[in-house]
């Protein structure tokens, strides 16, 4: 093992090969070969591929859930909202391997996969409070806010917006749209 490998190192690599390279192109040889040792020395720190996918989908949500959470600090309500969609966008266009190992993991419903999912939710609900929405209400529009940002980051990522029209305004148009009508619903 070389020294000062560790499964951090490892899944810091897989993720900068997948930002640079794409997800698709992550297999156990290609991050061995980006750090420059032999493939055999990763399953000191990985079970295989598949639980490189898992340590990664995981790694990528606690980064997202940090992005979010530095998004909403100071910030309540519409504007905490706000900022986590833009800051949820944002991450995409960084970190776009690494946002699409969030959607390729082996097993979604994995339970280390589902805690880590699970803590972007929670920040979610917490600032979501404000509206004093049931908890149902809640998680429907958690949802909601998450299909909006991962349908317009997905797109935008696939080159689907070729019209001459700023992403940044059409992003901060949705938003708004989002939030006036949580706004309305909530009243």
């Amino acid at each position: 093992m070389r020294k000062g490998l560790d499964k951090m190192t490892v899944l810091e690599a897989t993720a900068e090969l997948a930002d640079q390279e794409g997800y698709e192109q992550i297999t156990l040889a290609s991050v061995a070969n980006r750090l420059q040792i032999r493939t055999p020395s990763l399953y000191n720190h990985v079970q295989g591929l598949p639980g490189l996918k898992k340590e990664l989908a995981c790694y990528a949500l606690r980064k997202l859930k940090e992005e979010l959470v530095e998004a909403a600090i100071g910030k309540t309500g519409e504007e905490a909202l706000y900022s986590i969609g833009v800051a949820y966008v944002s991450f995409v266009r960084q970190h776009p391997g690494l946002y699409e190992a969030t959607m390729g993991a082996p097993d979604p419903l994995d339970s280390d996969i589902q805690e880590a999912g699970n803590e972007i939710i929670a920040l979610l609900l917490r600032v979501l409070e404000t509206y004093r929405l049931d908890h149902e209400d809640a998680l429907h529009t958690v949802r909601g806010l998450r299909s909006l940002v991962h349908g317009f980051a997905s797109l935008e990522l696939r080159k689907g917006f070729n019209m001459d029209v700023n992403t940044d305004e059409t992003l901060r148009h949705i938003l708004n749209t989002y939030v006036t009508g949580l706004r309305t619903k909530s009243s």
